[in-house]
């Protein structure tokens, strides 16, 4: 068994999650000019989060819903995680976005991952505070993976990481295998493989072995 760990946003997502909830404040301008930022490594994560969660402040709680609602995985993104599964490997999610949304878009696809380390976005009143919690807000994407890997007994050589944005970066440097998905160039020279489709990624796990190709 492989422990393989995907980021969502930029990643197993083109949906940017904050960005749709941003448009219900009339804030995603704004929204994806500090998401740009933090992905380019130009202000921390924590910092650009922080900022992102404030613009939503007083945003309806069914107006959320209905912005996570609006989250899609990639084309092939279900169908690869549903392989690594029949394949006895563990999947995860580590995102710095929202378990909401990540939670929506798996139940439209109906397909799951073992574990889904996110964060959340308080409400109170039934509107949105502002605030944002969870544990990857200043914790780092590696202490996750190493921690999932320790949990169920994986050695870190026989881990995967798959990501784009510079909060990424943590995790593709201590993984076994670090894969770059059209990653941002302050993350390409950490990647050991670099893939633009989920097509290309699937491939990249047969050839190392990591699942069988569809045509055997």
């Amino acid at each position: 068994m492989k422990l393989v760990a995907f980021d969502f946003d930029g990643t197993l997502s083109d949906s940017e999650m904050t960005v749709l909830l941003g448009e219900r404040m009339g804030v995603a301008d704004e929204m994806a000019d500090i998401t740009e930022r933090a992905m380019n490594d130009e202000m921390s994560y924590a910092e650009s989060l922080r900022e992102r969660a404030s613009l939503l402040e007083g945003l309806e709680e069914e107006s959320a819903e209905e912005a996570y609602g609006e989250v899609e995985l990639r084309p092939g993104a279900a169908e690869l995680i549903q392989r690594l599964n029949d394949y006895g490997h563990a999947t995860a999610i580590l995102t710095g976005g929202f378990d909401r949304g990540v939670e929506r878009a798996l139940e439209a696809e109906g397909v799951e991952v073992d574990h889904i380390v996110s964060n959340r976005l308080p409400v109170k009143g039934g509107r949105l505070t502002g605030d944002v919690d969870g544990p990857l807000i200043e914790g780092t994407k590696d202490r996750e993976l190493e921690r999932l890997a320790d949990e169920l007994d994986v050695k870190m050589a026989h881990t995967v990481a798959v990501g784009d944005g510079a909060n990424d970066l943590p995790m593709l440097e201590v993984a076994g295998l670090a894969v770059g998905f059209v990653p941002k160039d302050a993350v390409r020279s950490s990647c050991d493989v670099v893939v633009a489709s989920m097509d290309r990624l699937a491939r990249v796990f047969e050839e190392r072995n990591l699942l069988r190709p569809t045509d055997e």
